[in-house]
């Protein structure tokens, strides 16, 4: 058991693309499935599949690489990181933040189209 599941899962992700392995399973918790939900609505995850306390997930892949390049934990348990819609805005680049909000797991995309903001877990690069 771990202090901070997202961020293992995420940390686990990442070390699953560098080792250009398909697929993971993690212990299925409501926010670990949430992120893993947005991941695959972003495309970086190919499936996610959750069966009792097993979550599943295959990563996507292009021109046998995997699609997710990087991947750095901004919020930690001792610092949590929040923006607005005008901080996350002004950040450009080829990167993508994920967020937690009122609206759930989301992007820097809809969180700047739906004008909220919230906690920045990660930053992701393709």
């Amino acid at each position: 058991m771990t202090n901070y599941s997202v961020g293992d899962f995420l940390i686990r992700v990442k070390n699953t693309a560098m080792a250009k392995n398909k697929t993971l399973e993690y212990k299925a918790e409501k926010q670990v499935v949430a992120v893993a939900e947005a991941l695959k609505k972003l495309g970086f995850l190919d499936t996610v599949k959750k069966e009792k306390e097993v979550l599943a997930v295959s990563l996507a892949y292009k021109n046998k690489r995997p699609v997710i390049m990087n991947l750095k934990l901004i919020s930690k348990p001792g610092l949590r990181i929040y923006m607005g819609t005008d901080e996350i805005d002004k950040k450009k680049g080829p990167s993508t933040y994920l967020l937690t909000s009122p609206k759930g797991v989301i992007s820097s995309k809809e969180a700047v189209k739906n004008r909220v903001g919230g906690e920045i877990i990660a930053e992701i690069w393709s």
